[in-house]
């Protein structure tokens, strides 16, 4: 059975839907490890009640960013795993880190990319009028927020909406859709290639899969 590991830094509301689609074979794979940077997320919580390995390593011990890297691939590489799925992990990779999980490191970002990289995406949703939101899977890059889209979700914003209300909306359709890319890659249907991702052979447009 292949293998990933999830890094978090929360909540880990993404990493719950990943290890119940695990669990209910959605995902043809189990989770080996979760990681996280923050010692007192919840997700490591939601990670022992599920009789997964979880690990908090803090930044504060190491002397730079590429030394803390250093280290998390270390403690990754231990689990061998198929595919890394970062779920809510707010840290900036290194390069390096990038490089050693290219082509097998997914993200999930709160907003229609290539709109709204970075952080406070329904907060610039709401302050901009957008009347449209959503949630993106991408593969990893140097770039932030910026490697090829796999699949996106689209939700409405509606007058008198909040950023709480966008980010249950928001939300509900991260743990449908990251699941879904998920079990795409394990299946062996879902690549990256040439800077593209790729479904079942054929390249994905800017946007990603639209049925």
């Amino acid at each position: 059975m292949k293998k990933l590991v999830v890094l978090i830094s929360g909540n880990g509301s993404n990493l719950q839907s990943i290890l119940d689609a695990c669990a209910s074979g959605r995902i043809n794979g189990s989770v080996a490890a979760v990681f996280s940077n923050k010692e007192h997320a919840y997700g490591l919580t939601r990670a022992q009640q599920a009789s997964v390995p979880g690990l908090a390593l803090s930044p504060g011990d190491f002397p730079d960013r590429e030394a803390f890297d250093r280290q998390l691939m270390q403690e990754i590489d231990a689990c061998e795993p198929d595919l890394v799925v970062l779920a809510g992990y707010m840290r900036i990779l290194s390069s390096a880190f990038v490089a050693h999980y290219h082509d097998r490191l997914l993200n999930i970002h709160p907003s229609l990319l290539p709109k709204y990289p970075g952080l406070h995406t329904h907060r610039q949703a709401l302050e901009n009028g957008d009347k449209e939101h959503g949630t993106s899977v991408h593969f990893v890059t140097d770039e932030l927020d910026g490697g090829p889209v796999v699949l996106q979700a689209r939700v409405p914003i509606f007058a008198g909406d909040d950023e709480a209300e966008i980010t249950a909306r928001v939300q509900h359709q991260e743990h449908a859709i990251y699941p879904l890319a998920i079990g795409w890659f394990m299946d062996g249907r879902l690549v990256m290639r040439d800077g593209r991702a790729w479904l079942d052979g054929q390249p994905l447009p800017a946007q990603g899969y639209a049925p």
